[in-house]
């Protein structure tokens, strides 16, 4: 959609877009069903596959076939973009399955994906992107607890990689050669999950926990292009949510929650993120995130917040707004992930949990909307690190974020 004649700016999310009208009819999906195929090839003896645990949520996606979400007994396939950049992005997901009582795996055993070198440089082969894949889900299989993915790029990349896996068979050779030589089994999950679609799967139980009211918090929702453009038929969608043209997850919580939903002309449009040229040409994404995206949604929505659900997507739209700043542009909306926004309508700690300090657009004034006292919450913060400092303690446990 073209920037340059903006789409009237309406509340969009409930009810059809006018004149347009989804039909979710499976066959019409661009691929076949990999689930079956998954399930053909184990019978064959060409590998394991690991099943969803009993307890599921189904969701729906785009084209209409059913998703099986695990509720608990997940495997925390963590981001390394959220570890180093953003902390609070992996907290917050622990932090909520913590106060759902949810069993879960948060493993030692894990590599980062290949996908930076996939994306980004195309220097790897095909055999070591999904050789990586695999040992990862050897290593979850392993535990007996299901892979869920925190990255979006990591979700896209995987999906990506099983599908090769499926119609390869000299590919899922090389692959079985390589988990040989490791000690491990060749395992391909039944359904590759993100933990987005956990959160909105989820989203009734953590809205009955919400402290806080958020209904007079205007938000604006970037979705991930690896999510719901890459692999497209397996991204979760909604007929009462933007008519079914758009994906569901982040939207259908914000609204769980009791915010609101402000619709801007460039919602499909890329975070800027893009992988090569944020190495190779960083002006043009610091450009296009706050151009293309962030002045946008100041202009058509002047949102307090604007959700997004990957890491690339929250670094880009946080952390290139200073760049615009400097020059006096339209800019200024806090950035986080729907997981630190849920988690912090339900309580949890500015900065034990949800460490806002390591995030560079103001978000106190959101805060202060959302009815939470940041100043007491940063000097209990502060407190923490005298601790820590005087060698009380050597890190912040779960007690301590959970303290009230």
């Amino acid at each position: 959609m073209s920037g340059d004649v903006p789409i009237p700016v309406t509340a969009l999310t409930r009810g059809t877009i006018p004149q347009r009208v989804f039909q979710r009819d499976p066959a019409n999906a661009p691929t076949e069903d990999i689930r079956e195929k998954l399930f053909e090839l184990e019978a064959q003896g060409e590998w394991i596959v690991q099943r969803v645990p009993e307890d599921n949520i189904e969701v729906m996606t785009k084209y209409g076939r059913t998703k099986h979400i695990p509720r608990q007994f997940t495997w925390h396939h963590k981001s390394c973009g959220q570890c180093g950049h953003i902390p609070g992005y992996s907290t917050a997901i622990f932090w909520l399955h913590r106060q759902l009582g949810m069993d879960y795996n948060d493993p030692r055993d894990q590599t980062s994906c290949t996908a930076w070198n996939y994306y980004a440089s195309a220097t790897s082969n095909a055999a070591a992107q999904a050789a990586v894949a695999v040992r990862n889900f050897a290593a979850a299989y392993e535990t007996g607890y299901f892979p869920m993915i925190h990255c979006g790029t990591s979700y896209g990349h995987y999906k990506e990689t099983r599908e090769q896996l499926v119609h390869h068979p000299e590919l899922r050779k090389q692959v079985r050669d390589i988990m040989a030589k490791l000690g491990k089994p060749l395992v391909i999950p039944e359904e590759i999950v993100h933990y987005s679609e956990w959160v909105h799967a989820m989203r009734f139980e953590i809205a009955k926990r919400r402290v806080f009211d958020v209904s007079n918090i205007t938000v604006t929702v970037h979705p991930a292009c690896h999510y719901y453009k890459l692999v497209a038929e397996d991204a979760i969608y909604d007929p009462d949510l933007y008519g079914g043209q758009r994906t569901a997850v982040i939207t259908a919580v914000v609204e769980t929650l009791g915010a609101k939903v402000a619709d801007y002309s460039t919602w499909f449009d890329c975070c800027g993120f893009g992988f090569r040229h944020i190495l190779v040409q960083r002006d043009f994404t610091r450009s296009f995130a706050t151009l293309r995206k962030i002045e946008r949604m100041k202009e058509e929505a002047n949102p307090d917040v604007t959700l997004t659900h990957d890491t690339g997507c929250v670094t880009t739209l946080d952390k290139s707004q200073f760049a615009a700043r400097a020059h006096g542009r339209n800019v200024g909306i806090p950035v986080l992930s729907e997981a630190q926004f849920a988690a912090l309508a339900m309580g949890a700690h500015p900065y034990r949990v949800c460490q806002l300090h390591w995030h560079s657009v103001d978000y106190r004034p959101l805060l202060e909307k959302m009815g939470i006292d940041w100043q007491a919450r940063w000097a209990e913060f502060q407190e923490d690190l005298e601790r820590l400092r005087r060698g009380e303690k050597q890190f912040l446990s779960w007690e301590d974020a959970d303290a009230r």
